[in-house]
């Protein structure tokens, strides 16, 4: 299990398959944000982040160009990651609420937080091509974390990507294909599939997506796992 997410890992960092999103990453990595002129940018692939025994794994969308494409760890640094890791505490997922740096001492119990796409995309668009490129590491992901009970989406583009996942490992995917939508779900043989809007600043300045909402859906997931447990 820890063996091959590590391999995994190791192969996401040193990646090269998207000539756009590698010179995009670069770029900005080099350009940077005046407010974080004198950090040294992350500027490759980011590889996913957790407890490499979790029965919870998060799916997210891409790093964002200057979060995790600067700190060099999945929704570190942005606003996103804020609302996420906040959430994961107060649910017990995670044992602080914040996420500022690769060192700042965070630790995530029982989940583990991968993405649809590894590089930072302009526009945070990465195309569908970019992304079928990315997709076979969150498959062998999702193959190595044996004890894997739930997933959540964050968004639609996650929620599409492991459902295509999940038919390459044989997992039994019901047909007609489920919709996304935020706590839509859907089983996937041994996996329980919960979607969640993205916490983008998109979503959470207008209100599509609040706090009660995104705990809400931890807290299935926490129900789940206990439920799992208990039997």
């Amino acid at each position: 299990m820890q063996s091959e997410l590590r391999a995994v890992t190791d192969e996401v960092v040193a990646c090269h398959r998207c000539p756009r999103l590698v010179e995009w990453r670069q770029r900005v990595a080099t350009e940077k944000r005046a407010a974080f002129a004198n950090q040294e940018y992350w500027g490759r692939p980011l590889p996913s982040f957790g407890d490499m025994r979790a029965r919870l794994l998060i799916v997210g969308l891409a790093p964002a160009a200057h979060g995790g494409n600067r700190t060099g760890r999945i929704f570190t640094g942005d606003r996103s990651g804020d609302w996420l890791f906040a959430s994961l505490h107060r649910v017990g997922f995670a044992n602080q609420p914040t996420s500022v740096a690769r060192d700042d001492g965070l630790r995530l119990t029982d989940a583990y937080i991968a993405a649809a796409v590894r590089c930072a995309p302009p526009q945070n668009k990465p195309t569908v091509a970019e992304r079928e490129r990315c997709r076979p590491y969150l498959t062998r992901e999702m193959a190595a974390l044996r004890r894997l009970e739930v997933v959540v989406a964050l968004g639609s583009i996650a929620w599409a990507t492991v459902l295509t996942c999940a038919r390459e490992l044989g997992w039994d995917v019901p047909r007609p294909q489920p919709r996304f939508g935020h706590a839509a779900s859907a089983e996937l043989g041994p996996v329980t599939l919960i979607g969640s809007y993205h916490p983008s600043q998109q979503n959470t300045f207008t209100g599509k997506l609040t706090e009660p909402m995104l705990d809400a859906v931890f807290m299935r997931a926490r129900k789940i796992l206990t439920a799992a447990k208990r039997t």
